[in-house]
């Protein structure tokens, strides 16, 4: 697996990383459980890092040199592609040809590097875009930036290269047949999975017991926003709505609180510390509490602290907040966009808002928070909807298209590759076949 400018060992929520890291760990992880290895390939960045670390047995992560080990955002890794190539290229050299039976890129970086590597190494690509420039570009928030032409057509390059593409949701396959001209038979549809023994209700006292964990009071009305501080994800909108929410009933001031877990994203701009600034300016500071990301023990507990969870994103391939949530029986207020319309069932789960006005939000919040016993029936039905969305049935696609692309790659005539000189014989891999992936 290639993951080029974000690794799955990174805390999600922060920076680059987000649902991107979490799939690559999740899948990876199963996948080695079924006998096969994987190696996950991704840039280094941190001399602390040793070259290669074991995410789970089966799973290695391994670490490319590439450029500068700090300093490089992720539209800075263009300019590195070459070099990271050039590591993984003397990394194969190390085996003889056929040590790896297929590459699986993520994210269209990756899908670069992996366009050339599977052809250097003469085995099948897939590829999974997770998000799409022109699906961005045709939502973007105010103040974020559209993605280069160069994304575009490195995009469509590499859905030209694949052998397989597999998308999250039917919405992101038919975006890459019309807007990408791929092949539809070549698509496979994988949604992504939750976690179901971490993401969970918590039993009877879940909520009581979650709250007690967090310090948080019994009787207060909970509202929490999860990931990074960007314009895409639009948590400027939650805290908006929250103004305009107290503003027509100041009595909810001493009883509403929004969390917001989550890290600054996106470049030069600290996000996080304007966020906080309109926060103040618009009076609510003292309702809004800002978290820094956490682990998943103790996400799953903000799950189930909330009475709403709330995803007001301009674009999601998925949605993997959304699906985490209802998994711990906690209703979704989210963006009717892109994967939340699979995520989330309108109505039954949570609501889906058109657009991104603070007014409507704030109608939306409001429909629920003052409707506790629809909200209750919502949590059931959340935590049942939920438990579609499993990791073992994205494998079992996964794996159903890779085995499809290694026959249709051992179909084709046999075409003669030279073995490239031994660059770098330092360090034995773990040896066998398997999936590698590649994550700088």
């Amino acid at each position: 697996m290639l993951s080029v400018h974000t690794s799955p060992l990174e805390q999600p929520g922060t920076g680059d990383a987000g649902g991107l890291n979490v799939y690559v760990s999740e899948t990876a992880r199963r996948m080695a459980r079924r006998g096969i290895e994987v190696d996950v390939f991704t840039r280094a960045t941190s001399s602390d890092l040793p070259p290669a670390v074991e995410l789970a047995p089966g799973v290695l992560v391994r670490h490319v040199p590439a450029g500068p080990l700090e300093g490089l955002r992720k539209h800075d890794l263009v300019g590195q592609l070459c070099a990271f190539t050039a590591g993984l290229v003397r990394f194969g050299a190390r085996h003889e040809l056929g040590h790896y039976d297929l590459v699986h890129s993520h994210y269209w970086l990756a899908g670069q590097v992996g366009w050339l590597v599977a052809d250097r190494w003469d085995v099948p690509l897939v590829h999974t875009m997770h998000t799409m420039a022109k699906v961005k570009n045709a939502a973007l928030a105010d103040g974020d930036v559209p993605e280069p032409q160069g994304r575009v057509i490195g995009e469509e390059q590499v859905v030209a290269a694949a052998g397989r593409l597999i998308a999250n949701t039917e919405e992101e396959a038919r975006d890459l047949v019309t807007l990408y001209g791929a092949d539809p038979a070549q698509v496979a549809i994988a949604p992504p999975g939750v976690d179901l023994e971490v993401f969970s209700p918590g039993g009877p006292c879940g909520r009581r017991s979650a709250r007690r964990r967090l310090g948080l009071p019994d009787d207060v009305q909970l509202l929490l926003f999860v990931g990074r501080i960007q314009p895409l994800k639009a948590p400027d909108v939650v805290v908006r709505a929250v103004a305009r929410l107290v503003t027509q009933d100041p009595s909810r001031r001493g009883r509403l609180m929004l969390a917001v877990l989550g890290g600054s994203s996106g470049g030069d701009t600290d996000w996080l510390g304007e966020l906080r600034a309109m926060t103040a300016g618009l009076g609510v500071a003292d309702v809004v509490r800002f978290e820094p990301p956490v682990a998943r023990r103790e996400l799953a507990r903000w799950y189930r602290a909330a009475d709403l969870v709330v995803v007001p994103s301009h674009n999601e391939s998925f949605g993997l907040v959304a699906a985490e949530a209802q998994a711990c029986g906690t209703p979704v207020v989210a963006t009717r966009v892109g994967g939340l319309r699979t995520a989330v069932a309108d109505g039954s789960t949570g609501l889906l808002v058109d657009g991104h006005d603070p007014g409507r939000w704030a109608r939306a919040l409001a429909t629920l928070l003052d409707h506790p016993a629809r909200r209750a029936q919502m949590q059931v039905e959340a935590v049942a909807r939920a438990g579609r969305f499993s990791w073992e049935r994205t494998v079992d696609v996964s794996v159903g298209v890779y085995s499809a692309a290694v026959r249709s790659r051992r179909c084709r005539p046999v075409r003669p590759v030279a073995r490239a000189a031994c660059l770098d014989p330092t360090g034995p891999l773990t040896g066998g076949y398997g999936a590698v992936a590649v994550a700088p």
